[in-house]
């Protein structure tokens, strides 16, 4: 779906911000990072949607992207071949005969071991004119790192003619494989967002399960686990009154059962569309779980916040500003925990000539964050960022340039709170 025009334009927004003091209670630190070596790949094709990324316990990362050249559209997935990068050869993961529903999004990806799973959505063969963003959402296993892929499993359980997309995709420390989406099967005015999981690593899924309705039509829905086998839930959910909020839903029993779901921020931002803008989750060994989301406020002025919960998605602390750019509009947050509590954030700032990917960067469990950090060199944007147990991680985005488009991945390492402290002796 396109985004909806504002009628007051972002512009404005950007003009009113420039005025209004944003009311903030940040602290910002120093925190060392060693970039990796900016690894670019070349597409030239039509178009270009994604990617995901992903980096596993020997520091090898894997990306997934979607493609159309001409009439044909793919799914795309490849690993480096080395640790760190470069990338390697990219596999097709859709069948020729398949043609993968062309969305905003990149195709969901865990990769565990030689296990790699993706998530995207296949072109409803009995899609119409009358419903022509009606889709069926695809599980794809990989048993041998990537370099084949099984026929895609059928994820949604009912035959309606809809759309069923804005997937996550979440591996737990038991191997159990955690699903969520937007699914409109009960025709209602607002869809609802649905669950389901594989507990034979992705041959099979269990019963789709209905977390809650009133769920904004395209904000990507997010999933992710804790150490002790709590399962958290995000998505943008509909209040009285076109009030758009970031909530969390928890499960305690691995998945079987949901409770109902938590506000994060309180935003209390009245927005009568959809504002494509997904929340994105991550949870350190300690089970704090973090939060990072876009919103506007009652103020409509743009903002990337976070907040985390100690007390296992109950409750969440109160909401902190990251982004500190005043001329800029921010955009798509993804976030990455390390089991230590050392967090990356990445997003977009866009302005009417640019449109940067930011990194700020935490050592100490979200106590204190850098200043927003460019990564970029050309116009870029959808940025996402993954870590593995060890503390490696990687970052990826598109970026524009011609007469191709190009594909950007780089690790970034964060030294542990007190070995820096050590280096200041």
């Amino acid at each position: 779906m396109r985004r909806p025009t504002r009628n007051t334009g972002w512009l404005l927004a950007l003009s009113l911000s420039l005025m209004i003091p944003f009311a903030t209670s940040r602290a910002e630190s120093t925190v060392p990072y060693e970039l990796g070596q900016k690894f670019v790949t070349e597409h030239k094709v039509k178009s270009v949607v994604g990617p995901s990324v992903q980096v596993d316990s020997q520091g090898f990362v894997s990306m997934v992207w979607l493609e159309e050249d001409k009439e044909v559209r793919s799914v795309y997935y490849a690993r480096s071949t080395a640790p760190g990068g470069p990338m390697g050869s990219p596999v097709r993961i859709n069948r020729s005969e398949d043609v993968p529903y062309w969305r905003q999004e990149a195709p969901a990806l865990v990769v565990h071991g030689d296990e790699v799973f993706v998530t995207w959505g296949l072109t409803h063969s009995k899609a119409t004119p009358q419903q022509p963003l009606a889709t069926e959402l695809r599980l794809s296993r990989s048993t041998d790192r990537g370099q084949t892929f099984q026929p895609s499993l059928l994820v949604n359980d009912d035959p309606g003619v809809i759309q069923h997309t804005f997937d996550a995709l979440h591996r737990d420390s038991d191997g159990r494989l955690h699903l969520s989406w937007i699914d409109g099967r009960e025709g209602k005015k607002e869809p609802g967002t649905y669950v389901t999981r594989s507990v034979d690593r992705g041959v099979t899924v269990t019963k789709n399960l209905k977390l809650d309705e009133g769920t904004c039509v395209c904000c990507r829905t997010a999933i992710t686990t804790g150490p002790d086998g709590m399962v958290y839930v995000a998505w943008r959910k509909i209040f009285e009154g076109n009030v758009r909020e970031t909530v969390v839903a928890r499960s305690i029993d691995h998945g079987d059962t949901f409770e109902a779901p938590v506000i994060v921020g309180h935003d209390q931002w009245v927005f009568p569309a959809c504002p494509h803008r997904p929340a994105s989750m991550a949870v350190d060994r300690q089970g704090r779980l973090y939060v990072v989301w876009y919103t506007e406020g009652t103020d409509e002025i743009p903002a990337v916040y976070i907040a985390a919960s100690d007390d296992r998605g109950k409750t969440f602390s109160p909401k902190r500003k990251l982004n500190s750019a005043k001329a800029t509009f921010p955009d798509h947050p993804q976030i990455a925990v390390d089991p230590d509590g050392r967090i990356v954030v990445v997003w977009e700032e866009q302005a009417p000539v640019k449109r940067d990917i930011v990194m700020s960067l935490s050592q100490d469990r979200g106590e204190t964050f850098t200043t927003p950090h460019k990564l970029n060199e050309k116009k870029s944007q959808t940025p996402t960022v993954a870590v593995n147990a060890e503390g490696l991680f990687a970052l990826a985005w598109m970026e524009h340039g011609m007469p191709s488009h190009r594909m950007v991945m780089q690790t970034v390492r964060i030294p542990a709170a007190q070995m820096a402290a050590e280096s200041k002796r």
